[in-house]
Order: C-alpha cells, then sequence, then structure tokens
C-alpha cells in the first residue's frame, strides 16, 4: 500500500453527513473549513461527509446547499490539500467531485505518515462484522457492476431509492444493539497486524473515543471520529482530530477556540 505523506498540522473530521436538512450543520463545517485553511497543512475527510451521495453527476446542477459546500471546500482545496473519503452513505464519491472541488481522493484504507508516525485510516463500517445483514448490503452497493447499474438510472429514480433504502435502514437499526453496530474486536486486531501500524483513526460508529489495547503483545490505540449534528440535537455535536508532531488531540465544536 502506498504511504500518503503528509507534514504539519494534519485535521480530520468525519460523518458530517451535510445535506439539504441540516443547514446549521452546514455553517459550522463552512466556519470549519475556513479555520482549516488558516492552521492546517492538510484536511482529511474520510467518509459520509454528505448524508446521501447518488453520483458525482448532481453536481452538474447542484442545489443550493451543495453548491456552497462545493465552493467552500474549493476554496480550501486552493488553500491546503483536500482529501476526500467514502463512507457508507456517501461510497458513490468519485473522482467528478474531486476534481471539481481540487481535492482528491482517498484509498481505502489509506496508510498516513505523519509527523507522528504512520497511522492507519479509514471510513470504519468494514470493522463492524457482527452487523452481517449491513455488510451483505455494503458487498453489493460496492459492486462495481451494481454501480453501474444505480448510476445509469435517472437522478429522480436514484433519489427515491436512495430514500428507501435509508427508511429501511432505520427501521433495521431500531431492532440491533448498540455493540452489534459497533466495530467487531477481533476485525480491529487483524487490521492492525494486516497494516503493522500501532495508531488507527476511523469514523461512522458515531462513538468518539481514544481506546488503548493490546494487540501481539504491542500496545495499539484506535481513534474514532465524532460524527456532527448540529440541527436536530442540544447541545451540538460535532468536531474534529488534529495530528502533529505532538500527538493525536479532539477539539469539540463547543469548546474550540
Amino acid at each position: 500500500m502506498n504511504k500518503i505523506v503528509l507534514s504539519g498540522p494534519i485535521w480530520l473530521a468525519s460523518d458530517l453527513h451535510l445535506g439539504p436538512a441540516t443547514p446549521a450543520t452546514s455553517e459550522a463545517f463552512l466556519a470549519f473549513l475556513q479555520a482549516a485553511e488558516e492552521e492546517a497543512a492538510a484536511l482529511l475527510l474520510p467518509g459520509d461527509i454528505f448524508d446521501a451521495w447518488i453520483g458525482d453527476d448532481v453536481i452538474r446542477a447542484a442545489p443550493p446547499w451543495l453548491a456552497t459546500a462545493l465552493t467552500a471546500l474549493r476554496a480550501t482545496a486552493g488553500r491546503i490539500p483536500v482529501w476526500l473519503g467514502r463512507g457508507n452513505r456517501d461510497f458513490l464519491i468519485g473522482e467528478e467531485l474531486a476534481a471539481a472541488v481540487g481535492a482528491r481522493l482517498l484509498p481505502e484504507p489509506a496508510l498516513l505518515q505523519t509527523d507522528y508516525g504512520d497511522i492507519l485510516l479509514t471510513h470504519g463500517d468494514e470493522f463492524c462484522t457482527d452487523d452481517a445483514a449491513y455488510q451483505q448490503f455494503r458487498q453489493m452497493v460496492r459492486n462495481p457492476q451494481w454501480q453501474a447499474e444505480f448510476l445509469a438510472k435517472t437522478i429522480p429514480e436514484r433519489l427515491a431509492m436512495a430514500q428507501q433504502a435509508r427508511g429501511e435502514s432505520q427501521m433495521a437499526n431500531q431492532a440491533k444493539s448498540m455493540e452489534i453496530m459497533d466495530v467487531n474486536a477481533g476485525a480491529v486486531e487483524q487490521a492492525f497486524r494486516d497494516h503493522g501500524v500501532t495508531l488507527m483513526v476511523h469514523g461512522h460508529t458515531h462513538r468518539p473515543a481514544r481506546h488503548v489495547l493490546e494487540v501481539d503483545g504491542a500496545k495499539r490505540e484506535r481513534w474514532v471520529l465524532p460524527d456532527w449534528d448540529c440541527d436536530h440535537v442540544s447541545p451540538p455535536r460535532g468536531g474534529w482530530l488534529v495530528i502533529d508532531r505532538d500527538g493525536l488531540e479532539f477539539y469539540d465544536l463547543e469548546t474550540a477556540d
């Protein structure tokens, strides 16, 4: 796996879930981008940037909320390197979107070479192996043939399918335990072994935390990025991770200067 070599403070934010129903979250994201331009050496967004993404062709006639976000991302990418990742909500993000905003796509997973050492970065849904139904869905929608057939449909057809799938997912999740929807310890340990790292960062689970564990007799750390919601909860929720030569540190939307 080729490393992404990054120097200086790196900012990471995941699970923003931007969409037409999240105007306050979008405003917070715009302010976050402006701060990143001034303080970060690179910005990485490893998945679920959007609450749904039905194909890059939507940017050709982007609705106002999306046009605003794309303009802001383009401005940030003009100042610092920006990397976009694919999550379980926006797995159809592709090269057209990246090119339009001047960003690059994150590989899945990504191995980062930082001032603090090598770090494995991923969205994180691939570790939720106890949720067999979700993993079957993930395998289906990541299949190139399925994606080609889906993208061949009209935008209204794709929107309807996405809304239906989201509704079915929400109903199914209500019947699942939080443990099933969290990462599987064995899958995480295997990822540490496969990639030879001691640090991992991911999102997806909406359970921000720093986990210290032992794998094969060595200390490892798994940092989970927070999700964002400034529209439906009080107080607003969200934040980001900064990686620099001194280590890793969380910053919260409510308390960051």
